[in-house]
C-alpha cells in the first residue's frame, strides 16, 4: 500500500533527524528526551514495516516475521512514549536552568 511506504518513509527519516538532534545536543536531559522521540520513530517504523508485509506477502512465515515486527515496533513506541513523558518537564525545566545561567 502507498500510504505504508510513505509512513515507513517520514518514520526513518524522523528517526534520523532525531539521532542527527540526539549527537548535536550538549544537554543531558535533553538528550535523553531526543533519544526517547528517535524510539518512537523506530518503532513507528518498524511497525509500519511489519503492517506492510501483511499487505506484500501471503505466506505462513510472512505474518509470522510480521506479527513480530508489530509487537516489537508496538513496545517500542510505547517504551519511547513513557520516556518522552518522564524527561519532557525535566528537559523543560534544564532549558529553564540554561537559559537562566546565561548558557
Amino acid at each position: 500500500m502507498p500510504v505504508l511506504v510513505i509512513l515507513i518513509i517520514f518514520s526513518l527519516s524522523f528517526y534520523a533527524y532525531y539521532k542527527i538532534k540526539y549527537f548535536r545536543s550538549h544537554r543531558p536531559v535533553e538528550r535523553r528526551w531526543i533519544s526517547a522521540k528517535s524510539s518512537m520513530a523506530l518503532g513507528s517504523f518498524v511497525f509500519f514495516f511489519g503492517m506492510n508485509q501483511f499487505f506484500l506477502y501471503s505466506s505462513t512465515v510472512t505474518y509470522l516475521v510480521g506479527t513480530i515486527f508489530l509487537l516489537v515496533g508496538g513496545g517500542s513506541i510505547w517504551a519511547g512514549y513513557r520516556a518522552y513523558k518522564h524527561y519532557l518537564p525535566l528537559a523543560i525545566e534544564e532549558a529553564e536552568q540554561m537559559a537562566k545561567n546565561g548558557g
